[in-house]
């Protein structure tokens, strides 16, 4: 008498090696086509204390951290429209800065240390991510004393926006300038991610 007691199992472990054995595949895909040179943007997602980030790199640095409220599919599909459509995820390419953001939401890092690709924000904009990283860390400067650093003193707003549209949150830190009255401002990951880092620098303990 056939019986199909162990049927469940059965499919769960064929299921469960079906799984691994794609795995493998597009890890193998992935090393041969960054062996091949056909890989431009490279990412991985990293869990942190403000949600999970989206990191994406080319051969000249970190060109993206994005956050889940931004929308992740949203963000590549801008990368791939902007900078190239040879996207890859390819963590090992971002180990780095992988793991410099989680000694900073640790509090054992300050500053960054990684080569950026500014490729995603020109002009003014560009010069405004220049003077945020003189904004030290546990510091917090105006979007008024930002505009005061630049080559147009009195574009305070333009400061905004160049800070709502920095590519590279937390390693740029655009979440230090706030408002003249000394509310916290906007922020591209929200509010709440903002009040954390500002907690995160002003105390200097681990983001929980």
């Amino acid at each position: 008498m056939i019986t199909n007691v162990g049927l469940p199992a059965e499919l769960a472990a064929a299921a469960a090696d079906e799984g691994e054995a794609v795995a493998r595949l597009r890890r193998s895909l992935g090393a041969a086509a960054q062996a091949e040179g056909l890989v431009d943007v490279a990412y991985r997602l990293m869990d942190s204390p403000v949600g999970t980030l989206l990191l994406a790199g080319t051969e000249a640095g970190l060109v993206r951290v994005a956050f889940a409220v931004e929308g992740h599919d949203a963000v590549l599909a801008q990368l791939a429209a902007t900078v190239s459509p040879r996207i890859l995820a390819a963590p090992a390419r971002l180990d780095a800065a992988a793991r410099e953001l989680d000694e900073y939401f640790a509090g054992r890092r300050r500053g960054f240390d990684l080569p950026l690709d500014f490729r995603l924000a020109a002009g003014f904009r560009r010069e405004v991510l220049a003077r945020l990283p003189s904004i030290g860390y546990g510091h917090t400067a105006s979007y008024a004393a930002v505009a005061a650093m630049t080559s147009s003193p009195r574009a305070v707003r333009a400061v905004g926006t160049a800070c709502a549209r920095n590519p590279l949150p937390l390693v740029v830190p655009c979440h230090r300038v706030i408002r003249s009255d000394g509310s916290q401002g906007a922020y591209l990951g929200g509010p709440a991610a903002k009040a954390l880092l500002l907690a995160l620098e002003a105390g200097g303990a681990p983001a929980s």
